[in-house]
């Protein structure tokens, strides 16, 4: 045995790169990516980038009495259009969004963020672009980056594969939680615009466009002037700003992302159990991009509804004699708002969202 030990030669070794791990790469990465985590800083933020944890101060955020909120997601199979795009820029966007608008619907401040990323093989060109997206709307959002994870793991990814998920948390004085109490029949509901397809749903619309023939370079059939790709990988708003100030003015009783679930599943979210939500389908126009999946994909009216956004990203609840401060305060923080809808009463056992006329609006 020790001859068969002693003979074994330098050429005969095997390393971790060898198995398909580079750690010098690893490395590099978290060299390239600190100056982008660096600009994210806030008050709170107590580290950079390298430690085992990350270390964050309430107290120097300015906050007296606070509760936590913290959320996680991901991105879903949007990443897959960005990876045969190879379009990486607005990916992080979406994945930060999906995190810090769950949080703003619960009145919280986003405070900090990380993210996990893991590849087949790490591309550290392709993977800080897509870092890059993350760190601009953290601070786009008041959210500092303050660390992550890079995992490499050959054999569970294919070469150019990649996942994301994100983390992020957040805080707000206790007492000013979001819904607050007093939701009530013939309260307001505001819909604030979304920016495309945003991240829910695309295994379908991946699925449509697979049926419809189209290559994601072909430019796309309601925006010619760009790419299908591209017209697809528009990100998620972040609604952080506006619907904190509105917030924070008291002028809005909850919020609803539209997420998962679509504008069916989301808005009673918010809602006491013997509440509705009635929303009027004219109330805003469908986007051209929903209309083109509705057509192409055969899909129908209330199934859209129950997938996708259909064109609105947050749904906003307030009283009748603070609707129009909200509707300023939120149009001053740059979002196109309208009034959908109202809510109704209704009952836990009933759906608690209707639509009446949604077939006819969304076919014409």
């Amino acid at each position: 045995m020790e001859d068969a030990i002693n003979s074994r030669s330098p050429a005969n070794t095997t390393s971790y790169r060898d198995a398909g791990v580079d750690i010098d790469a690893g490395n590099a990465l978290v060299e390239a990516i600190k100056p982008l985590a660096r600009a994210t800083a806030r008050p709170g933020t107590a580290a950079g980038l390298g430690g085992f944890g990350a270390l964050f101060d309430l107290r120097a955020a300015g906050y007296r009495d606070p509760v936590l909120v913290a959320t996680t997601d991901g991105v879903g199979t949007k990443l897959k259009i960005a990876i045969d795009t190879g379009r990486h820029e607005t990916i992080g966007v979406d994945l930060v969004a999906m995190c810090v608008n769950d949080l703003v619907v619960q009145g919280a401040e986003p405070l900090f963020f990380l993210d996990y990323f893991a590849t087949g093989k790490l591309d550290v060109v392709a993977t800080a672009v897509v870092i890059a997206g993350i760190a601009a709307a953290c601070a786009q959002s008041g959210c500092a980056l303050i660390g992550g994870e890079t995992a490499e793991m050959p054999g569970l990814y294919r070469v150019g594969d990649y996942d994301l998920a994100g983390f992020a948390v957040g805080a707000v004085e206790r007492g000013q939680e979001l819904p607050r109490p007093g939701i009530s029949a013939g309260d307001v509901v505001l819909g604030l615009a979304s920016n495309g397809v945003h991240s829910n749903g695309f295994s379908l619309v991946r699925r449509i466009v697979a049926d419809s023939g189209l290559g994601f370079e072909a430019p796309a059939p309601w925006a010619p002037e760009t790419t299908l790709g591209a017209a697809l990988l528009a990100p998620t708003r972040l609604y952080v700003k506006s619907c904190l100030a509105a917030a924070r003015a008291g002028q809005i009783k909850g919020l609803a992302h539209i997420t998962g679930g679509g504008l069916i599943e989301n808005p009673p979210r918010v809602l006491p159990d013997d509440l509705a939500i009635e929303i009027d389908p004219t109330a805003w126009p469908l986007p051209p991009v929903f209309g083109w999946l509705m057509r192409q994909g055969g899909v129908p009216a209330h199934e859209m509804a129950r997938t996708f956004n259909c064109g609105i990203g947050m749904i906003v609840v307030a009283a009748p004699d603070q609707a129009e401060a909200a509707v300023r305060t939120l149009v001053e923080a740059g979002e196109r708002v309208c009034r959908i809808g109202r809510v109704v009463p209704g009952r836990a056992d009933a759906s608690r969202l209707v639509m009446p006329g949604l077939e006819q609006a969304w076919s014409a």
